[in-house]
């Protein structure tokens, strides 16, 4: 039979740190990660919303769809936390989705939201762990 030997120096290690957490670090730790999503997804959104574009002379500005977007606070229900980002603008749906015209034509959405959403998806797990090293070390 064959000897194993395991050092269990870093598990100790983690449970001291682990141990110094209080809930309300944890708390503010969770917080801070869903507001990084969100700023994450934010700057994904902005670039990808369209500025409508006028003719000079006809007293309309571009850019209210984009200035639109907004993000509410972080809300914690039970052990889910949840922010929002919204567009109010009542247009915002038709250029994310797409719509009919008059004619009978199709618009094909933009898909800002959609996208950036998928994109942000696709790195959260990456950026949560590097926040939950820097997290664990400084906890």
């Amino acid at each position: 039979m064959g000897n194993v030997r395991f050092d269990f120096g870093g598990m100790l290690e983690l449970q001291q740190k682990l141990s110094r957490l209080t809930p309300e670090k944890i708390n503010r730790f969770m917080t801070e990660c869903t507001e990084e999503l969100a700023a994450r997804l934010m700057a994904k959104v902005l670039p990808r919303t369209p500025v409508g574009q006028y003719p000079r002379g006809s007293g309309k500005v571009g850019g209210t769809l984009q200035r639109g977007w907004t993000v509410e606070n972080v809300v914690k229900t039970g052990n889910t936390y949840t922010i929002t980002i919204k567009n109010p603008v009542y247009y915002a749906p038709y250029v994310e989705y797409g719509h009919r015209t008059k004619n009978g034509g199709i618009v094909e959405g933009k898909k800002m939201l959609t996208i950036s959403e998928d994109e942000v998806r696709q790195i959260a797990g990456r950026v949560l762990e590097e926040k939950l090293k820097k997290f664990l070390e400084g906890g």
